[in-house]
């Protein structure tokens, strides 16, 4: 028996179906629908019933994160219901735990989501139950996926594309290799840290290149300060209601944050999965406000 934080989202659902395919039970500690608020609150502010939830569970996968804080649900308070899973995972005899983290994640990074993620590391990989830090970079693939088909959604639409003027590079993973990944890492026996990434690295503007190819867009690519950048994408997040890209978020993407040392472990080439999608990438805006926030 596994159990997965986020079954129904992103990289849970992958997750998921991956342990299912490999004849695993699969608990989910998330509610369908969800309640009002963040869909995740309820369940990870009773440490009670997670110890509940979790027993009997071998294996626990834990992709529950945020990507900006809102309201009070902040970086503090999702570092702080990790804490309450983990402990609840060792008083309910769980085995092991993969945690879903990120690449290069520090806590003297400049960004706060990068120093919450190792917060969270630090906390898996210091607890009493084995876990296994699984690091994916940026993750794409799948129809859920938000922000490769946001930036086609664009390229589709706009005479031009911004990218930071700042050189950087990315690494991407496709959703089903994270899966394979963390599903491998359930089965090892021994603790640590895996990176999760592609077998392509790409500057960011080949990336969107690559994006713009597939859906035949003909924006022009207009490389810009990162501070430009990020007004035009709250500007485009007014207009869509949503948040389209955050000044942090650039920032790390400048830093060339989502790339590894490691060798790859990642089998799916996003030069050859983006090509293949151009009979629905980016013809829907996927919000992420909507699809995490406005539930319930």
């Amino acid at each position: 028996m596994d159990a997965v934080t986020g079954a129904f989202s992103y990289t849970g659902s992958a997750i998921a179906r991956e342990l299912l395919a490999r004849d695993r039970r699969v608990r989910t500690l998330v509610r369908s629908p969800p309640p009002a608020g963040h869909p995740l609150e309820g369940r990870l502010d009773d440490e009670a019933a997670l110890v509940r939830a979790l027993t009997g569970v071998e294996v626990l996968h834990n992709t529950f994160w945020i990507r900006f804080p809102r309201g009070r649900w902040t970086f503090e308070w999702a570092i702080a219901a990790s804490a309450r899973l983990f402990r609840a995972a060792a008083a309910a005899g769980v085995e092991r735990i993969v945690h879903i983290s990120v690449t290069r994640p520090s806590l003297s990074s400049p960004y706060a989501y990068f120093r919450a993620k190792a917060a969270v590391d630090e906390l898996a990989l210091g607890g009493p139950v084995p876990a296994t830090s699984v690091r994916p970079s940026l993750v794409v693939g799948g129809r859920q996926e938000i922000l490769v088909n946001n930036i086609a959604w664009f390229l589709r639409r706009s005479p031009a594309f911004a990218v930071p003027r700042r050189p950087c590079r990315v690494q991407p993973v496709h959703v089903d290799d994270v899966a394979r990944i963390a599903a491998n890492a359930g089965e090892a026996r021994e603790p640590g840290i895996v990176d999760a990434v592609g077998p392509e690295i790409f500057t960011y503007r080949e990336l969107v290149q690559q994006i713009g190819a597939a859906v035949g867009s003909r924006a022009r690519i207009v490389a810009l300060p990162e501070r430009a950048v990020a007004v035009l994408g709250r500007g485009a997040g007014v207009g869509l209601h949503d948040t389209v890209v955050t000044a942090e978020e650039l920032g790390a993407l400048t830093a060339s944050l989502l790339i590894s040392d490691e060798p790859p472990l990642g089998r799916v080439r996003f030069s050859d999965w983006v090509a293949a999608q151009a009979d629905w990438l980016g013809r829907e805006y996927h919000s992420e406000l909507e699809r995490h926030w406005r539930a319930g």
